[in-house]
């Protein structure tokens, strides 16, 4: 089994951690003393418990203002860990990562550094290159190096958990992401030539029912792999395929002045947009991902209620003006 170390430390003054509950199940535990006199209780959970435990302890600690939680993975320890067949059975554990650790991960993946730039523009050249020379191999190397999944599910997070700060980020790394990469690749349609004919650019100037299924299938498949903890080397290579041709295409078509087709290249793009989002808020809500207070977790069903129905409502325009357009 998966383990956690989760380090409290108190303040000498505060006393030592009681119980947690019944239903806490602590695989070890010790109180230490370090030496700026501080109180370190160190717990060893199950991971699938780390969420149970931090709510449990951020509740017991509320009336305590210097205290901090450090969690940390266990990469293995001695002598194993008895699994118990009856407690498995009865266990009310999450099969994903906790909100806390969900949480940091998505707030890392929004950060606007020079190397996010620099990925979206090497990902929109090789990805221009790819098409312009209809080579699906290289266009395949560009959603490699693309670093469009952080933005789009950390803000089906942020929705989730009405946190407001995590969704003005996300939209702010996303957009500035997508235009950046949208004027690198107009600039290219400017200076070379672009044929609308070709394969991988006219893939992009149409619109249908598995363009959709892609989209949501990429929304789903990002928000699992980041609530179970995986890489997203590879899923972010599904996300940034809805993305990046569609975006790529509107800025050469856009430069090489194919208004018509330009347009189409677009509703392609803002419709796998919405579908990733859309597909990833329903994925965090259907594995359980809740803010802690009831106080949030109201704000959260209001916010997701929104976010859904702007989200519906987005591919519910673009569909008609699919359908105006065909």
């Amino acid at each position: 089994m998966a383990l956690q170390q989760i380090d409290v430390y108190l303040p000498a003054t505060q006393d030592a951690l009681g119980k947690l509950g019944d239903d806490v199940v602590l695989l070890d535990r010790h109180t230490l003393t370090t030496t700026n006199e501080q109180v370190l209780e160190r717990l060893i959970v199950d991971a699938t418990h780390t969420e149970q435990v931090l709510e449990r302890l951020q509740k017991q600690m509320g009336h305590t203002d210097d205290f901090r939680i450090v969690v940390s993975p266990v990469g293995a320890t001695l002598p194993r860990p008895e699994t118990d067949e009856e407690e498995k059975k009865n266990d009310n554990g999450t099969d994903r990562i906790s909100r806390e650790e969900l949480y940091q991960d998505m707030s890392d993946s929004v950060q606007m550094k020079s190397v996010y730039f620099a990925l979206v523009a090497l990902s929109v050249i090789v990805a221009a290159g790819g098409m312009l020379r209809n080579n699906t191999a290289v266009v395949i190397g560009a959603m490699v190096i693309a670093p469009l999944i952080g933005p789009n599910i950390a803000l089906g997070l942020g929705t989730t958990l009405a946190d407001r700060d995590l969704i003005l980020k996300s939209l702010k790394t996303n957009l500035s992401g997508l235009l950046s990469g949208l004027a690198l690749a107009y600039g290219m349609g400017l200076v070379l030539p672009v044929d609308p004919t070709l394969t991988e650019i006219s893939l992009r100037t149409t619109i249908g029912l598995p363009d959709v299924a892609l989209a949501v299938a990429a929304g789903v498949a990002g928000a699992l792999a980041v609530t179970r903890g995986l890489s997203t080397a590879i899923v972010g290579v599904m996300v940034a395929v809805a993305l990046v041709p569609p975006l790529v295409a509107v800025g050469l078509l856009l430069g090489s002045g194919d208004l018509n087709l330009a347009y189409q290249a677009g509703l392609l793009l803002i419709t796998n947009v919405a579908g990733v989002n859309l597909a990833s808020v329903l994925t965090f809500l259907a594995m359980g991902v809740r803010p802690m207070s009831w106080y949030k977790a109201e704000q959260a069903k209001k916010a997701t209620r929104w976010a859904l129905l702007l989200w519906t409502l987005v591919l519910a325009v673009l569909a008609s003006a699919i359908w105006l357009a065909a």
